[in-house]
């Protein structure tokens, strides 16, 4: 989605100069590259987590299968419910986080971790036509 935006906006200063006598170009910094490849299936956290020693800053999550959503109600996952998140984010985040951990998850962090479990859940047709939207 990124990579579309930046590709748009070049397209738009292409033409632009175009019409202008002066060139304008727009060059990617690294920053922006890194952007545009980072993995839509992690977040970095608002509020690191501190556990011990260890400071997590960022989680990923998988995609889970069936099994590992065991005991749990889909329709409460879907209504992002903290404790049935807080059943399935250990099971499949990297880091792996604990059950006190999701508890301690700042609640933005939490949505937005929320958010992307929920997207696992959709069809692929309906994130293309999601995509397609938003494009």
């Amino acid at each position: 989605m990124i990579a579309r935006r930046i590709q748009s906006f070049t397209v738009n200063k292409h033409t632009m100069s175009e019409q202008n006598t002066s060139e304008q170009h727009f060059e990617p910094t690294s920053a922006d590259c890194a952007a545009t490849t980072e993995d839509p299936n992690s977040h970095a956290l608002d509020t690191p987590l501190t556990r011990g020693s260890q400071t997590i800053t960022k989680v990923t999550l998988r995609k889970p299968k069936s099994g590992e959503l065991r005991g749990v109600s889909l329709s409460d996952l879907v209504n992002l419910d903290v404790a049935a998140l807080s059943k399935v984010l250990p099971r499949i985040s990297s880091p792996t986080l604990t059950e006190q951990d999701v508890a301690n998850i700042d609640p933005a962090d939490l949505v937005m971790l929320g958010g992307i479990f929920v997207g696992f859940l959709m069809p692929k047709a309906v994130k293309s036509k999601l995509d397609f939207q938003t494009a």
